[in-house]
């Protein structure tokens, strides 16, 4: 069935930069945020290295950033070198800056099962008032 984050998605906006006002989603783990061409994704935004930062996920943690040796990320306003993120929060990395979020959740329509449970229990309300008829007459 493959590992826990094969189903986890985030999204990622960009708030700076040429690309200001897009959403990136991630949908596989560990994600590389770079200038590289082999990038997740890639920004040749000003300050931003070759490989600056990568996200990861840990069933134990959560969503974690890591800054790759000697790269500058700021998390709120704040230097990190790792840390959890949580929905909505800023990273940046030279001129790009991030917002972190967690898509928002659907509900698969549950009218089938509904219409299956209602047929059940009028199916089984028709028995017992059968029954009920049929010990009546004997």
């Amino acid at each position: 069935m493959g590992s826990p984050s094969a189903f986890l998605i985030l999204q990622l906006r960009i708030l700076s930069g040429k690309m200001a006002g897009a959403t990136w989603a991630a949908r596989h783990f560990p994600v590389r945020v770079g200038r590289a061409p082999s990038s997740d994704l890639q920004s040749d935004e000003e300050g931003v290295w070759n490989e600056h930062l990568t996200l990861d996920f840990s069933p134990t943690e959560g969503f974690l950033v890591q800054a790759c040796p000697d790269a500058l990320v700021s998390l709120n306003g704040e230097r990190i070198e790792r840390s959890v993120l949580r929905n909505g929060d800023v990273l940046a990395l030279g001129a790009l800056q991030l917002q972190f979020w967690l898509p928002e959740t659907r509900q698969r329509s549950l009218r089938l099962r509904e219409a299956l449970m209602w047929l059940i229990i009028a199916a089984v309300s028709l028995v017992q008032v059968g029954l009920i008829y049929w010990l009546l007459r004997s």
